[in-house]
């Protein structure tokens, strides 16, 4: 089944795509104009990041403008600067008092062995998935930084299937959203929450990495060659300790859906973000966060199938 909603049911939350069809790659931009509270946990172990470290709990700027994530591998880290030329252009960013200076940082995956090797988002790429921002249903699948991802690599790259983009909401009672966008292009397998697996290494019916791995057989993968990447946004008002906290939550998303994950070939890293709105118990909100994560990953591997 595809989960309903969308990150963008946060209030003040645009999402822009940009999809290179013809070469398999893309990107994608989550808007944030007013400013949000921001985190990062960069779990992976050959992670693609630009101004991760500026989101340091002990570090100056409390809140970002946009987060890209792409495609291109560190060749698609220029994409944001196209965001940041995008919301310079249209007077967004921190007031320093000699100019606005937008806050973009972004993540990346490599899809650079299917389409092209040669192509990647670039600054104009990233400047045009600002202009088609925008609210409401999102494309999901096949699209945007999801556009050249695929799955189920660990057991070589004959046997992966696509992966995607996905998104999808929670919306409760005293009127805290949550949503969260992932792109998945990961080396595990991807399974849903009865642990079936959904997608992933496939040879006339799913080979199960994991239980392969038990099994003596060897755990392929080109280092950096992989990388699930995503952004949980809420209206719940979060102090920028406990954004990078949530951020760290979202990593058991991760873990619940995709089998292995974290590994030495992936790159993995999510942000959590925060219009800062609605008081709520942050307990609560992690465990909500985790589960938001896990749908939008099999979300991201459903969309193009159902």
């Amino acid at each position: 089944m595809i989960y309903p909603g969308s990150i963008t049911d946060v209030k003040g939350i645009e999402v822009g795509h940009y999809t290179d069809e013809k070469c398999l790659t893309g990107c994608t931009v989550i808007l944030c104009k007013e400013g949000a509270v921001c985190g990062v946990d960069v779990r992976g172990s050959a992670p693609g990041t630009r101004e991760t470290d500026l989101l340091k709990s002990e570090n100056l700027v409390e809140k970002v403008h946009a987060i890209v994530l792409s495609g291109g591998s560190a060749f698609g880290l220029d994409s944001a600067s196209g965001v940041m030329e995008y919301l310079k252009d249209n007077n967004v960013g921190l007031d320093t008092g000699f100019a606005k200076v937008p806050i973009v940082p972004a993540a990346v995956l490599f899809d650079l062995s299917i389409g092209s090797s040669h192509a990647y988002p670039t600054k104009e790429n990233g400047y045009a998935a600002c202009e088609s921002a925008k609210t409401g249903a999102l494309h999901q699948g096949r699209v945007g930084a999801g556009t050249g991802a695929t799955v189920g690599k660990a057991l070589g790259g004959d046997f992966a299937q696509r992966g995607g983009i996905g998104t999808c909401s929670i919306e409760l009672e005293n009127g805290v959203v949550i949503g969260a966008i992932t792109a998945v292009n990961a080396l595990g397998d991807i399974v849903d929450s009865t642990g079936k697996i959904i997608a992933g290494a496939y040879n006339d019916g799913y080979m199960n990495i994991v239980k392969s791995a038990m099994g003596n057989n060897e755990i392929h993968g080109i280092k950096g060659a992989n990388t699930t990447i995503g952004v949980l946004a809420t209206n719940a008002k979060l102090t920028k300790v406990q954004a990078n906290k949530l951020a760290s939550v979202c990593h058991d998303g991760l873990a619940i859906s995709i089998r292995p994950s974290h590994t030495m070939y992936d790159g993995d890293t999510y942000f959590a973000i925060s219009t800062d709105e609605i008081e709520m118990d942050f307990t609560r909100l992690c465990t909500l966060a985790a589960d938001c994560v896990s749908k939008s990953i099999e979300n991201a591997v459903r969309a193009d199938n159902d």
